[in-house]
């Protein structure tokens, strides 16, 4: 089973080292890792994204809450959450392909954000089957170049992660 882990951490040189190092120490992959400072600069905010049985997420957030940088850790995806991903695809785009290539961008909300003779770079920001939907819409061999930021998460209502 996915699951999304928030974590809030002090914001100091090794911190995110030690977490990541719990994983692979356990043989735990990290799918989608994103890392940014919050609204206090002294703590940042991790979200990981891993697949394994409920038994190992336990595990897993067990070891993360014993790290000692580690100030809270959250699996928001037990309750309603949302979650966005940020994608940069730059494609080529010339003849009949340009078209066809901004018809795309559109019919998935996306934005082309750079324009040249030969290429476009769309930006499309969603959940992770929409992005991958995207790539498997339009024809892989006009794709020259993909970028993604991996997952981001937040939960639903009055469910927060703070201090």
């Amino acid at each position: 089973m996915r699951h999304v882990i928030s974590l809030l951490i002090e914001n100091e040189a090794g911190a995110l080292s030690r977490v990541t190092g719990l994983f692979s120490a356990r043989a735990y992959n990290i799918e989608s890792l994103t890392v940014a400072p919050t609204e206090d600069s002294s703590m940042s905010r991790i979200t990981i994204v891993s697949v394994g049985s409920d038994d190992v997420i336990e595990q897993i957030t067990k070891q993360l809450n014993k790290l000692i940088e580690v100030i809270k850790v959250v699996d928001i995806s037990e309750a309603a959450h949302i979650e966005r991903e940020l994608m940069l695809v730059k494609v080529r785009a010339t003849g009949k392909d340009r078209e066809e290539m901004k018809r795309m961008s559109d019919i998935f909300r996306g934005r082309i954000i750079d324009v040249t003779e030969t290429t476009y770079v769309i930006e499309l920001t969603g959940n992770t089957a929409k992005l991958d939907s995207f790539i498997e819409a339009i024809d892989r061999t006009l794709i020259l170049e993909t970028v993604r930021t991996g997952v981001c998460g937040i939960g639903r209502g009055d469910r927060i992660l703070k201090v």
